[in-house]
């Protein structure tokens, strides 16, 4: 009797056992996929964002999951990679929503827009403001959906070869920059060109442009601007909180079981989180020793120069949004939540910020 009951058990436990290996198989399958980013590795904060956000999925799966990154050209061109994930040549890439405004001005949202949202607003609309609902109705249309990777706060207004005193120095300037910028820069004689980030050292260099911005002083040492044009600008006002992102082909997104979904959406999030705090750490560092060297001339855009960029900026905005209704959509949610998010920072970010700035050194 007792031996009829223990085959009875056995082959009860053994039938469990049958059933729960296939639904664990099923809910976390092993997979590899192939992201390309657009940046080189030389660029470590930038391309390293994508590693950090492929270790915490490995690292979240139990290495079932994994997904090897690419630097910028070992799949495709660095400006190249959201068309690797829309035809499915890659699964996903890590990128600069911006860099795709060909397709669609809209595009542009994802990264920055000349004088819209600084870093923490960027953040705030795109998690809670509804700017990842709004990009990801437009990247559908594209065959990937997006999720934030990465900011570099603020940046800088760039190198330029000569002083830089009022709008007219801008006429006829050849100048790198990303993204929708230089449509509105454009508008004030400036021949805008978007080179990718491992190319600018040789295009200024050459003298094939007069000037270039990209990120800051950290990347910026890195890639030896301050070697060839002394004359660092800012503030970008094109770039008050630029956002990465993580495009995923939208197939191969539907195919992934819900707690990989997750395990996605929170690993961006990481390496958002990881990129902001790294800039912030490593800047004042590199700032510090340019202003030690006293080789590079820092200098502020005259406010006529910003006055008429922000003219210009919102010409653009009001032509482009005329003929394109997702832009028109998707500027004026950014633009309130802009001006709404200033009433706030007015009153405490700012305030804040403003006495200290001005007491930094006493002890």
């Amino acid at each position: 009797m007792k031996r009829r009951q223990f085959l009875q058990s056995a082959g009860l436990a053994a039938a469990a056992t049958a059933v729960a290996h296939p639904a664990i198989a099923q809910s976390s399958p092993e997979l590899k996929w192939r992201l390309t980013s657009s940046f080189p590795k030389s660029l470590d904060t930038l391309y390293g964002a994508a590693e950090v956000f492929a270790k915490a999925v490995a690292e979240a799966t139990d290495n079932r999951f994994q997904i090897q990154v690419f630097a910028a050209g070992e799949i495709v061109p660095p400006l190249s990679a959201a068309d690797a994930v829309q035809n499915g040549t890659v699964e996903m890439c890590h990128t600069s929503s911006y860099y795709y405004f060909g397709k669609d001005p809209t595009f542009a949202f994802g990264t920055a827009v000349p004088f819209g949202l600084n870093t923490r607003m960027q953040n705030a609309w795109m998690y809670h403001g509804g700017g990842n609902e709004l990009m990801n109705d437009l990247y559908k249309k594209f065959n990937f959906i997006g999720f934030p990777a990465g900011n570099t706060g603020a940046q800088m207004g760039g190198w330029f070869r000569k002083e830089i005193k009022d709008v007219a120095d801008l006429k006829g300037l050849r100048m790198r920059i990303g993204g929708f910028a230089g449509t509105v820069l454009a508008k004030l004689d400036v021949l805008p060109l978007q080179i990718p980030g491992g190319e600018i050292y040789s295009a200024l260099e050459k003298g094939t442009i007069d000037a270039a911005e990209w990120v800051g002083p950290y990347d910026d040492e890195r890639l030896g601007l301050q070697k060839i044009a002394p004359y660092y600008y800012y503030p970008g006002w094109w770039e008050g909180g630029p956002m990465l992102h993580n495009f995923i082909n939208l197939p191969k997104w539907n195919a992934l079981p819900s707690a990989y979904k997750s395990i996605i959406k929170s690993a961006s999030s990481v390496a958002n989180e990881w990129m902001t705090a790294k800039y912030d750490a490593v800047n004042p560092v590199a700032l510090k020793a340019m202003l030690r060297d006293g080789i590079v001339q820092f200098r502020q855009f005259p406010a006529p120069i910003m006055e008429a960029s922000l003219k210009a900026a919102l010409a653009v905005y009001a032509e482009v949004g005329s003929r394109n209704a997702d832009f028109k959509k998707v500027w004026e949610s950014l633009l309130a939540f802009r001006n709404d998010s200033y009433l706030w920072w007015r009153v405490a970010e700012y305030s804040y910020d403003d006495f200290l700035i001005r007491n930094r050194m006493r002890t």
